[in-house]
């Protein structure tokens, strides 16, 4: 059950980009696509949650025991940026085809904040479950990470089929590009604050 609430918490109530507004800048321009959108959802997802296991694991035994939280956004961008990095070249040797289908979106997420916004979540966010609050354990840090890189894709994918349907219609001149796009996200974020009062 308590999974299931992080889960549910993570994806629709404070979903990373229309409820905390981390991650614009790619969700707006690579979004125009579905195609663009579902693989930029992917590499996302994939990198959101192994750099949350990282840099957990980083915090809880390295920043903490020693008295370096003061260093954590430092360390976790650092870490990031490696790991995204190491990714690349791993993919590039074991699985070429999967490195050409990711193509740009690697070195995109590298500058993506709603990766590093997500790893310090984990390390800041109390979880309150059965009336007492406690810091996310590495299950509930893992749970919570894909969860988040899950709300991620499904409103990349949602507003990727928005903007292709709108490229087919007749928009005003003065909403087309940018200002429609902007309007579509904000009735989305008002659509999904109605999942608000499940958890």
């Amino acid at each position: 059950m308590e999974f299931l609430l992080i889960i549910i918490s993570a994806i629709f109530v404070n979903n990373i980009v229309l409820a905390q507004f981390l991650g614009i800048c790619p969700f707006l321009g690579v979004s125009n696509k579905l195609s663009t959108a579902s693989g930029m959802s992917l590499a996302v997802c994939f990198v959101i949650t192994l750099a949350t296991v990282v840099t957990y694991l980083i915090n809880k035994f390295l920043l903490v025991p020693f008295g370096l939280t003061f260093l954590q956004t430092i360390a976790f961008i650092l870490v990031i940026a490696a790991l995204v990095q190491t990714v690349e070249i791993v993919l590039k040797k074991v699985s070429p085809s999967l490195y050409q289908a990711l193509g740009i979106f690697l070195p995109l997420i590298t500058t993506n904040c709603a990766v590093l916004g997500v790893a310090i979540n984990v390390v800041t966010k109390e979880f309150t479950f059965g009336g007492a609050a406690h810091m996310m354990g590495l299950g509930e840090a893992v749970v919570y990470a894909f969860a988040t890189s899950l709300g991620y894709g499904l409103a990349m994918v949602l507003f990727a089929g928005i903007r292709e349907h709108l490229a087919m219609n007749e928009v005003p001149k003065a909403f087309r590009g940018l200002p429609i796009a902007l309007i579509s996200v904000g009735i989305m974020a008002l659509a999904f604050l109605g999942f608000s009062g499940i958890v």
